[in-house]
């Protein structure tokens, strides 16, 4: 799963890197974002005919749901079953959405002992990941879900599952909705999995009231063998 990540850009910079034009307050860098949290995405604005930098509440609330809670149970939507959920399926069909990242984070277990880690592209270079929105309630509140997908390569070694990350050339693609499924929710190239740093970090992540870039910086204690991947 995703459960926790880190999106820093502001809405000047997202706006340049996804051709888009920012049409609400975004609600700031952080670098602990957890469900229900508000989060910057990029969509297609139909109104605008245009990309957009908008802000969704994190946790996609399907329109017959009752009340807000339903959210945080749907943070994620499996890439294997999108496109039939039916939660996920109408959104999936016209509704697509680019997730700003930097990178997410994941913990290992072994016994008692929790170890953090962070993945990251090793060049800064930002991700997106691909999901999913939807409007509810009589104010249209916006809300998302990311994709996720079997972990591959080294990623396996931290979970079993990892967002959907959409290379550049696949941002238009996705985002016009439609088109194949199978080649829309195709996963990472071992090439780009190469891209992606796995680094242990400090144990503070793992509570939603700490933010800040402290939180990618490597333990303070060296994290017991039974937790460390490498």
């Amino acid at each position: 799963m995703c459960g926790r990540y880190a999106t820093t850009r502001s809405d000047a910079d997202l706006s340049l890197l996804f051709d888009a034009e920012s049409v609400a307050d975004g609600p700031g860098p952080s670098w602990n974002v957890a469900p229900t949290d508000p989060v910057p995405l990029v969509r297609v604005s139909r109104s605008r005919d245009a990309r957009v930098v908008d802000v969704a509440r994190w946790g996609l609330v399907p329109p017959w749901a009752r009340d807000l809670r339903a959210g945080a149970r749907m943070i994620n939507a499996r890439a294997e079953t999108v496109a039939t959920s039916p939660a996920f399926a109408p959104s999936f069909a016209k509704r697509r959405c680019l997730v700003p990242a930097d990178g997410w984070f994941e913990w290992v277990r072994a016994g008692k002992q929790r170890q953090a880690y962070y993945m990251t592209p090793l060049d800064g270079s930002p991700l997106a990941f691909a999901g999913v929105w939807s409007a509810w309630g009589p104010e249209a509140l916006l809300t998302c879900s990311v994709l996720t997908t079997a972990a591959l390569g080294e990623l396996a070694r931290v979970h079993d599952r990892m967002p959907l990350i959409l290379p550049r050339e696949r941002w238009a693609g996705w985002l016009a909705g439609g088109g194949d499924p199978e080649e829309q929710l195709r996963p990472m190239t071992a090439a780009e999995l190469a891209m992606i740093d796995i680094r242990a970090v400090r144990p503070d992540v793992g509570n939603v009231r700490n933010n800040g870039p402290h939180l990618l910086e490597p333990p303070a204690i060296e994290p017991p063998a039974e937790v460390t991947l490498f």
